[in-house]
């Protein structure tokens, strides 16, 4: 299944994506995909329902009809760093020993199609696309072999980044990570069993029309049951909570000289089955 939220900003309804493309509305089974609408067995159920009988949603979906994030009331956003060895070797950083844990407040998730604001006093926003994790099943010291037993479903997710609030200063990451808008999540929340082999999958992004980064999830130093099971040592996983899971080779960062977003600039990003972003950068 691939499920959406549609709808404007804070007024969004549950969704999914029937065959034609076209949303139907969710609402008179769930009331939102939120953390305790997203258990094995609410995932089951709507795996059951006959799609074709529910209310169709007007407007095509991106385009002539909003989608917000794909999951909401979102606990923790938790991000890995430097998961793949080509974009450590272009960030100065060598290949983590173990997978690097940071924060992303929940603040910064916005729609797959929402504007991403350069925080004021920026010089250095840059972008990253990321696989998607979410969790439907929360657990502590899960074993790698139950890991995917936790798992909603998957998503895009626009890592944007302000370097020198990362880097520079105090240096501390999840003060660059953080800002409104820097966590475009979505447009849909694909399960496990639609998107198959989610350890090679291609993952891509754009600004303006110029492929920057292009790569495959199969080039992940730590795999997706690794990080559920090496995150849910550090703290409990809770249904509704997202693992970002890093980033392939190509960021502004990455390159000499650096280039970074200045406001004006169009991203489009996408990863196999899982759909694309389009968002424009301005200038908060």
């Amino acid at each position: 299944m691939k499920l959406v939220r549609f709808g404007t900003a804070g007024q969004e309804q549950p969704g999914v994506i029937d065959d034609q493309g076209q949303v139907r509305d969710l609402s008179s089974v769930i009331p939102d995909l939120s953390g305790e609408h997203l258990s094995a067995k609410t995932m089951a159920e709507l795996r059951s329902l006959d799609i074709d009988s529910l209310p169709v949603v007007d407007g095509i979906p991106q385009e002539t009809l909003r989608l917000g994030a794909c999951v909401t009331k979102v606990g923790k956003f938790i991000c890995i760093g430097l998961n793949y060895a080509d974009h450590a070797a272009e960030s100065g950083m060598p290949v983590p020993a173990e997978p690097v844990i940071f924060g992303k407040w929940t603040s910064a998730i916005v729609g797959p199609n929402d504007d991403v604001k350069i925080p004021k006093g920026s010089e250095k926003t840059d972008w990253e696309v990321e696989l998607g994790v979410v969790i439907g099943e929360g657990g502590s010291d899960i074993s790698e072999a139950d890991a995917m037993k936790h798992v909603a479903g998957f998503c895009v997710i626009n890592d944007v980044s302000e370097r020198a609030f990362q880097l520079e200063g105090t240096g501390t990451w999840d003060k660059g990570k953080g800002c409104d808008t820097f966590g475009p999540t979505g447009p849909w929340l694909v399960t496990p069993d639609e998107v198959g082999d989610f350890n090679d999958l291609g993952i891509w992004l754009e600004v303006d029309g110029k492929r920057y980064q292009n790569g495959s999830t199969s080039t992940m130093v730590f795999k997706v049951p690794h990080l559920i099971a090496y995150c849910s040592r550090f703290m409990s996983l809770q249904p509704g909570d997202i693992i970002s899971t890093g980033t392939p080779p190509g960021v502004g960062l990455g390159f000499n000289p650096p280039i970074y977003l200045k406001g004006g600039e169009e991203m489009k990003l996408g990863i196999d089955k899982l759909g694309v972003q389009c968002q424009k950068v301005v200038k908060a």
